[in-house]
Formats: C-alpha cells, sequence, structure tokens
C-alpha cells in the first residue's frame, strides 16, 4: 500500500528519506514500514516488507524521540530485565553538545526499579580518565538524578571471550558482575576509530575497564598513555580498520554471553555527528536529520537496521564517509560470525 511523501518522511523521521513502504502483517504494529537499503555488508540482509526464509529478528521503531516513547520501546523488550538494573550509556566529555538529553534520560531511569546508570573511565587523557575527573564531568553534564558507578573505579574482571577472533578474555569494569541485566542505551552516531558508535561499541569499549580493558580491546601496544586527540589513527599504537572492529566484536560477545537473555539494546539516532561523544566539543555538527528511536533484544540486528538508515537516507554523506573510511560496517560482518544475533530483521513501527 503506497503512502504519500509527506507521510513517509514523518514516518522514518528522515527528511530526505524517499525509499516505498512495505507492508508488514503484525498484530500489535501500525500496518506501514519503511523499506530501507541495506547497507553493504555481507551477512546481513533486510527483510523489512519482503518475503525471507527462516525467524528474523525484531526492532521496534519509532521516529518520536522523547521519553514516552522510549519508555514504551523499552516495555516491548523488556521481559527478561529483571534484579539490579545497569543503564550504560555514554556520558560525554564535559558540556558535549550531542549526548541524550538528561531529562529523557531522567524520566526513563525512573521508570526501571533498582536501576541506575554505568560507566568506565577512558583510554585516553582527558576529563574521565581518573574516577575523580569523570565524577565531576557527570555533574558538570548533569548525570546526577540517580547514582552512576563507575565501574572501574576499584579495578576490574576477566570476562571470557567464548571462540572470539583476537581476544580469549576481556578485563570489564569490576563492578559490572554486580548486575543482574543490562540495559544498553546508545547514542548512535559517527565514531573517530569504529566508523559509527552503536550497541557494540557502547559495550564494546564502553564496558571495558579504561587502563586494562579498553588497552586490550583497541590492541594498544605502548607503554605511556595516549594523548587526546588523533591518536587512534596510529596504526603503529594499535590495529585499525577491520582488525579493529573484531577486537570490539570479541568485547561485545564477552558481555552478550555473561547476561544472555538479560540485555536489551535501544539505539537512539540523534545529533548523528560524525564523531563519537567522546570529542566533546569538538564534535562536528551533524549534517544529517534526525531518524527516531529503536529497541530490541539482538545487537547485530539493531546496528545493522541504524545502518540502513543511514544507507538509505540522502543527507548522510559526511557519515557514509566516516564509516566506510575506516571500515566501520566490519562491526556487523565480525558480529554475524561471531553469531551475536540474526543478520536478518523485521522493522516494527511503533505508534
Amino acid at each position: 500500500m503506497d503512502i504519500n511523501r509527506r507521510d513517509l518522511f514523518k514516518l522514518a523521521g528522515v527528511a530526505a528519506l524517499t525509499a516505498a513502504v512495505g507492508q508488514l502483517n503484525v498484530a500489535h504494529a501500525a500496518p506501514k514500514v519503511p523499506k530501507l537499503n541495506a547497507a553493504p555488508v555481507v551477512g546481513s540482509r533486510n527483510v523489512t516488507g519482503t518475503k525471507f526464509s527462516g525467524t528474523a529478528a525484531k526492532v521496534f521503531f519509532t521516529p518520536k524521540i522523547d521519553a514516552p516513547h522510549l519508555i514504551k520501546l523499552y516495555n516491548m523488550v523488556n521481559g527478561e530485565i529483571f534484579g539490579r538494573v545497569g543503564i550504560k550509556l555514554h556520558t560525554g566529555e564535559p558540556h558535549g553538545p550531542n549526548i541524550l538529553p538528561r531529562d529523557m534520560v531522567r524520566a526513563f531511569q525512573a521508570q526501571i526499579p533498582n536501576s541506575n546508570i554505568i560507566e568506565t573511565n577512558t583510554l585516553y587523557g582527558g576529563a574521565r580518565y581518573t574516577t575523580e575527573g569523570h565524577r565531576e564531568t557527570l555533574l558538570t553534564n548533569g548525570w546526577d538524578f540517580c547514582d552512576v558507578d563507575i565501574m572501574d573505579a576499584d579495578g576490574g574482571v576477566d570476562f571470557p571471550v567464548n571462540g572470539g577472533k583476537h581476544l580469549q578474555t576481556v578485563t570489564m569494569g569490576k563492578n559490572l558482575a554486580n548486575y543482574d541485566s543490562v540495559v544498553v542505551l546508545t547514542h548512535f552516531k559517527g565514531h573517530a576509530m569504529g566508523g559509527f558508535g552503536g550497541s557494540l561499541k557502547n559495550i564494546a569499549i564502553g564496558m571495558a575497564s579504561g587502563h586494562v580493558g579498553k588497552v586490550q580491546v583497541h590492541g594498544y601496544n605502548k607503554t605511556e598513555m595516549p594523548p587526546p586527540g588523533d591518536y587512534w589513527f596510529d596504526g603503529e599504537s594499535m590495529p585499525l580498520k577491520e582488525h579493529f572492529m573484531e577486537r570490539m566484536a570479541d568485547s561485545g560477545k564477552a558481555t552478550c554471553d555473561h547476561f544472555g537473555k538479560r540485555i536489551v539494546f535501544i539505539n537512539v539516532m540523534r545529533r548523528m555527528s560524525v564523531d563519537c561523544d567522546c570529542a566533546g566539543t569538538s564534535a562536528a555538527e551533524p549534517t544529517c536529520a534526525d531518524v527516531g528511536i529503536l529497541a530490541s533484544t539482538d545487537i547485530l540486528a539493531i546496528d545493522q537496521v541504524c545502518c540502513d538508515f543511514v544507507y538509505t537516507a540522502t543527507d548522510t554523506k559526511d557519515l557514509r564517509e566516516r564509516i566506510e573510511s575506516r571500515a566501520g560496517l566490519h562491526q556487523l560482518q565480525a558480529m554475524a560470525e561471531l553469531k551475536m544475533g540474526n543478520p536478518q530483521y523485521e522493522l516494527i513501527p511503533v505508534d
């Protein structure tokens, strides 16, 4: 069933989205979904509006970026979440212009019993390199409405990587082992080293302890602390491109295996700079429109959908160039090869 151009823009939340619309027969979803162009990566396939064999991961989507819709999508994927819940998000460098709205996260966190924000210190020198500096930055950025557990404040704990490509263990923030469940709340955007930062980046780097685990994930081979700035472009100090994406997948798998069904993923596609929130005030101004919020129990599917949105829109040239220049789509390939999720997905719109 066709819809007009104005309705499609309203549904997808991307002003330049011109794809056709398919029909999805799901009782609890709206009958229309945007049909996305698949990002050029082997092993992943968009099944929205098309026939497919086998199973597909469910990814819920709304173009409305606000607390009520964030909570609504979470309630569609939280069936296995219980006990002490850590909300993993990127709290950002001081005064970062693109980090998730604090009021929205505050309302969201208030709806999750026995929950708090979880973070780790950074590998690079800067405001969040030490726990003391990190806590000051949290106050600066308005993360003062609930406890924020800097999980590596007292060291790390080794998580096994089962069948990893490069890593056998990853040292996570010590306190991560104290949580029963994790909600991965991600600001989807570009990333200076990963090409894009989605759910995988949020847990693969964001869960690892700052001064041990992040060294392992990055493969950083120097003894001195890396400075802020463009150290990640130095191929001598750490591996880049496909190798780095595989190390991220290894690390992400360790966390996913540990929590099993007790981990869910929410990606917020707003203010999508080519730079991560770790760039702070130096982050490039976004050049593409906001898209919306997505939620899933499948880490591969949700990051794939976000990349498909990027490759469907016509105003994402800068973000696509950032992804491709870093071989960022290899994140998806590596997750598929490690069987971290389903490469086929259904995109289910939510009013």
